[in-house]
């Protein structure tokens, strides 16, 4: 889900359906829209030399791309053994008890509504399946359940809606909380400092080169945005609305619902802090 402009980073243009790094495959779902850009990445994932893969936000419940999705491991040799969930939106989760009914596999996700079998997710937890290994990062923030997952081997995070391959993600209020969100691209932060993280497989959007440039960009857009926001209410903008009309003026019209979740988020951090 955006609500911005393009990022820096080097987005590699294009979104396509193919590889992205040695490990990581896209599948686009076709579900392009103004929130989800040029539709959902669905990310299979697995070792080179390995015939067991793990998919990642299998997407909408769209028949005909989940099969596309096990379709294409399977012409590359390899059968899904595990599929995850960096969060519950529909344009992630919603066709996960389908696809797992075509695969077989369990689905695990943070919140315990969305999984299929026993085990969830955790902080800290490592992932593998075939060789592969997944090191699960909590990053809240866009929904409270939201997660991330590094893949050490190639140097990439993938990050579901937390950063995007272009424009920026809505803090989708009540659910989503402005300091949680800041504390996960501090966490994303670290990962590009002390992980050596580079690459951002995002959830929308084209792949990032540039992963310390693009949680930067993300930081910097939301100090900018908070102030705007400090500044209309100081100025006389008290409603969401009209915070929105205000300082959202530069954004398509058609977002400005999204941004409205955005700016109540915010005024809820700048209330809790003091600031207004």
């Amino acid at each position: 889900m955006t609500d911005a402009s393009t990022l820096p980073g080097q987005p590699r243009g294009q979104v396509l359906s193919g590889p992205a790094t040695e490990r990581a495959v896209n599948v686009l779902a076709p579900n392009a829209s103004a929130m989800t850009l040029d539709g959902t990445n669905t990310w299979i994932v697995a070792e080179p030399d390995s015939d067991l893969a793990v998919v990642i936000d299998p997407g909408p419940l769209d028949d005909g791309h989940l099969r596309s999705v096990v379709d294409t491991a399977e012409k590359a040799g390899k059968r899904i053994g595990l599929t995850l969930l960096t969060h519950g939106h529909p344009d992630h989760a919603e066709g996960a008890a389908r696809f797992a009914e075509l695969t077989g596999t369990r689905v695990r996700a943070l919140d315990p509504a969305l999984r299929l079998g026993d085990e969830g997710l955790a902080a800290g937890d490592v992932i593998t399946v075939g060789g592969l290994e997944l090191r699960v990062v909590p990053t809240p923030g866009h929904t409270a359940d939201s997660l991330s997952f590094h893949l050490p081997a190639d140097r990439a995070v993938l990050t579901g809606d937390t950063i995007l391959g272009r424009g920026t993600t809505v803090v989708a209020h009540p659910d989503g909380r402005l300091g949680d969100y800041l504390d996960s691209l501090r966490r994303l932060r670290s990962l590009t400092v002390d992980d050596g993280v580079h690459t951002v497989l995002p959830g929308h959007g084209p792949v990032l080169e540039d992963a310390q440039g693009a949680v930067e960009f993300y930081l910097a857009h939301r100090a900018h945005r908070l102030a705007q926001v400090e500044t209309a209410v100081e100025d006389g903008y008290r409603t969401p609305a009209q915070v929105v009309a205000h300082v959202y003026a530069d954004v398509d019209r058609s977002l400005w619902p999204a941004a409205e979740l955005s700016v109540r988020a915010q005024l809820d951090y700048l209330s809790e802090h003091g600031l207004i």
